[in-house]
């Protein structure tokens, strides 16, 4: 079994920041844009942007095939560009040219409120009453209750440790932040200005003074604080890494002691000889959820929908989620993969699900009674270029 995962890069192409009236402190609004009301006849096209993995029609793999059966049985011919950053995915359908996309939490705000996709009609998805509770009218795919896409799978950031250098498994993430660490020099971090979180949720933990409630949604001074730590942290990493192939010969190599990974990179670095192990500490961890989300602009809606159908059905849930590497959300999915694969990957497992800090675009609004005083995302952009130097 092969899995792949590229890493979800969180560059700016259109801050939310910038739809936020942060001198007025007025809340962001999301254009007013009508979702569909029926499925009609297939246009006969589809045009997908799409993480690698998410489409696959045997190209790949001879067996691995989910979009020939998709076109046969609705006559919709399936268009996929892979895009291996956040950034390429809301640039890619800020273009008008694409019909849909698999956005994770850091895109999927910016995709909202840019006016970029619209919203979904979930009497539409046949499968939405299927999808785990804890997806559905999440912050980073609805906006006041509106759904914007039907949930696809999940996954957390693991602190991943190579068992021969750390031989004890590691309690918290310190092992990545303390500057005397045992991974010190070796420290393996994910390249993103999303990775501030990962600092803002350690301080959350060990810095009560700071009042951390969500580790998105950050005043100024705890923004400053968060990046204080990850210029601490800049002289301990080795690599900062976007592709997970290049984490896997990493750790493979030894370069790599500690840090974090997904447990798609780590099986991999494992089945090719790397004493590898995951863990999530005792703070917590950040992660990952993706959404089918269909343009605005969209010129085959018909075959978007049916789309979201077809990806959201156990079966192909259960053939994308083992190809992948992730969680299905769909729970009936667990039926058809093979012997512990949803245990493996906490599928259907609420208490792992909220361990978890997903992604979602930071913006000037704190949703709270602060008001727009949390610093946005273009922000967050401007200060990991300074982190890493």
């Amino acid at each position: 079994m092969r899995y792949v995962k590229l890493v979800c890069v969180a560059a700016l192409v259109l801050a939310v920041g910038a739809c936020k009236g942060a001198s007025t402190g007025k809340q962001a609004e999301a254009p007013r844009i009508a979702a569909q009301q029926e499925i009609g006849a297939s246009e006969g096209s589809l045009n997908l942007v799409i993480w690698t993995g998410y489409a696959e029609d045997g190209s790949t793999q001879k067996n691995i095939d989910w979009v020939h059966p998709f076109e046969n049985k609705t006559g919709c011919s399936v268009n996929a560009k892979v895009a291996d950053t956040s950034d390429s995915m809301v640039a890619l359908m800020n273009s008008g040219q694409y019909d849909g996309v698999s956005a994770s939490g850091d895109a999927s705000l910016r995709l909202i409120y840019s006016g970029a996709v619209a919203p979904v009609n979930t009497n539409l998805l046949r499968n939405y009453g299927d999808i785990e509770p804890y997806l559905r009218n999440q912050p980073y795919n609805s906006v006041k209750g509106q759904m914007y896409g039907m949930p696809h799978g999940y996954g957390p950031n693991f602190l991943a440790y190579r068992t021969d250098k750390i031989p004890r498994k590691p309690t918290s993430w310190s092992i990545v932040w303390d500057r005397k660490s045992p991974a010190a020099d070796h420290v393996v971090a994910y390249d993103s200005p999303t990775y501030i979180a990962d600092a803002a949720l350690y301080l959350k933990a060990h810095r009560p003074d700071l009042k951390i409630t969500d580790v998105y949604e950050l005043t100024q001074e705890q923004f400053d604080a968060a990046v204080d730590l990850l210029k601490q942290q800049r002289p301990n990493v080795n690599q900062y890494w976007s592709n997970y192939l290049d984490e896997v010969q990493s750790f493979k190599a030894a370069d790599n002691y500690a840090g974090t990974a997904w447990q798609v990179t780590a099986n991999l670095a494992k089945s090719e000889g790397a004493p590898i192990a995951t863990t999530i500490p005792e703070e917590g961890t950040t992660g990952w959820s993706d959404t089918w989300m269909i343009s605005s602009r969209a010129e085959h809606p018909n075959c978007m929908y049916k789309w979201m159908n077809w990806i959201s059905s156990p079966k192909i849930q259960a053939a994308v989620a083992q190809w992948f590497g992730e969680a299905p959300a769909n729970p009936k999915a667990c039926k058809y993969t093979v012997k512990d694969f949803c245990g493996q990957f906490h599928a259907n497992d609420i208490d792992f699900y909220r361990r978890i800090a997903f992604w979602k675009t930071p913006v000037a609004d704190c949703g709270d009674s602060r008001g727009a005083v949390c610093v946005d995302y273009s922000k967050w952009t401007e200060a990991w270029t300074q982190i890493k130097g």
